[in-house]
């Protein structure tokens, strides 16, 4: 069998339009993937050259296959199950900074470079002062594409026709506001002048972008199956789901620059990402949060499972379709069609998505995914919303410790609240247990116990649990 690479597999030539900070599993399974369907599909003809962002990487693998290697996805896409692979040829190689900053300076002498995308974790958009322009290269990203940046000014003598357009996907809301904020406190710190921030600010866009799609990597239980469907050994094969998701805010000069929107991708150009942020946090991560809590202490092990559990997935069906949904400003049929492919993920066969681990700092997840809407349910309707307070009960239980069957629950968060669940838990007391956690307002910013009914609420979940079981409480909502 081959090795994967440009002389041995018939692959297509870009030229390099695009730099790329990160070369890690889901950058090439959902960016580069979205680039090579929009090359194919609407003459885009870009390739992109990636930079290692840490000293530590891939790119040496990566530049031995040529920048070749396939992505398999599977899923559930409109009812019909999909297992497909493509080889993916846009990537022209990889370089690592840290051994040739000559080279990585160099890139930004090419003309034809227009775009910066990036994947360095929620970790990496961070400014770091002791970041000199002197070093080779900065150890932060935001230093590193100061650095690339003020060579291209500096280049081509601040021609405002070689800015770039930059795309951070890190996931952290506002990622562009974020990585421009530390651009120009670089700019500041290294004293780089009112040219080079002109320019930055008139030929440079940063934008804010949103991206979604579940990528569990390297498929090493399937991989012989994998080799004998491609024909080539491929040590970078990366698996996904079908679905995807990239909200960019951004002018429509953006988008006919890069027309991944025009390649029958859900790829959405729009004046705001906020309430597609909001939407997937409420009706993806929001579900997700209470799921796992109510699920595991129900007997189950698997989000696929709780969502085909008779009891269960008619608890989360609830959640998504009769609570979250009713706290979110965008059409509703937009909304429900939106439910449905998460209802659709969450059934992925291919996926075996452990709640156990979902369930890693359970109680800063609540206060981001889920109190907001019970807040504003709770203002829309006149009343709590009881599938998510439910859910709040059972994250409360499941901070008590103890064992499911033959499994020891071990709660996994920050120190200070798990010490406070324990020391609730101790006085056997659970309406004490609701007031103390309700109450922690180095959790949640705010003592929820002044929201109206849900201290009496919280209590009575957390008697019922404990004296019926967790199937018992969930067929009371």
């Amino acid at each position: 069998m081959d090795v994967l690479n440009r002389a041995t597999a018939d692959a297509g030539r870009y030229p390099t339009r695009i730099i790329q900070f990160g070369e890690g599993n889901f950058l090439r399974a959902f960016v580069d993937w979205i680039i090579w369907n929009t090359n194919k599909k609407t003459g885009f003809n870009a390739g992109v050259t990636v930079i290692q962002p840490i000293e530590r990487g891939m790119v040496d693998v990566l530049n031995s296959q040529d920048g070749l290697y396939h992505v398999n996805l599977q899923g559930i896409d409109k009812g019909e199950v999909v297992d497909s692979i493509q080889m993916i040829d846009v990537i022209n190689g990889g370089l690592n900074p840290y051994t040739d900053f000559e080279a990585y300076l160099a890139l930004a002498e090419d003309p034809d470079i227009r775009f910066v995308i990036s994947n360095t974790t929620e970790a990496g958009i961070a400014f770091d002062p002791a970041c000199r322009l002197e070093d080779r290269p900065a150890s932060s990203y935001p230093g590193k594409l100061t650095q690339l940046l003020y060579h291209r000014y500096q280049h081509f003598n601040g021609d405002l026709s070689k800015g770039l357009m930059m795309l951070p996907c890190e996931l952290i809301f506002l990622n562009g506001k974020e990585l421009k904020s530390c651009i120009y406190k670089y700019i500041e710190l290294w004293q780089l002048g009112e040219g080079f921030t002109t320019w930055f600010e008139q030929a440079c866009g940063v934008y804010c972008t949103l991206v979604d799609r579940i990528v569990p990597g390297y498929p090493k239980d399937t991989i012989a199956q994998i080799h004998e469907r491609i024909g080539f050994e491929d040590k970078l094969v990366v698996k996904g789901e079908i679905f995807h998701l990239w909200v960019i805010e951004a002018p429509q000069s953006v988008a006919d620059e890069f027309p991944a929107d025009k390649a029958g991708l859900n790829v959405l150009f729009v004046p705001s990402e906020a309430p597609y942020h909001e939407r997937k946090v409420t009706l993806l991560n929001g579900p997700h949060t209470v799921l796992s809590p109510v699920g595991y202490l129900s007997g189950l092990d698997t989000v696929r499972e709780c969502v085909e559990d008779p009891q269960i997935g008619r608890f989360v069906r609830k959640v998504m379709y009769e609570e979250l949904l009713e706290t979110l400003n965008l059409p509703k049929e937009e909304l429900t069609a939106f439910a449905d492919s998460v209802l659709e993920r969450f059934m992925n066969p291919y996926v075996k998505h452990f709640v156990t681990s979902i369930m890693l700092n359970s109680f800063p997840k609540y206060k981001t995914r889920d109190l907001p809407g019970l807040k504003t349910y709770l203002e829309r309707k006149g009343e709590l919303p009881k599938g998510l307070v439910l859910g709040l009960a059972a994250i409360i239980t499941y901070y008590k410790g103890g064992r499911r069957g033959n499994d020891e629950i071990i709660p996994n968060d920050d120190v200070a609240n798990v010490a406070l669940l324990k020391d609730l838990w101790a006085s056997e007391d659970v309406r004490k247990v609701a007031e103390g956690v309700l109450g922690a307002e180095f959790i949640w910013g705010e003592d929820l116990n002044a929201i109206p009914d849900l201290t009496e609420m919280v209590t009575s979940y957390l008697e019922l649990i404990q004296d019926k079981g967790m199937r018992a409480a969930v067929a009371t909502v």
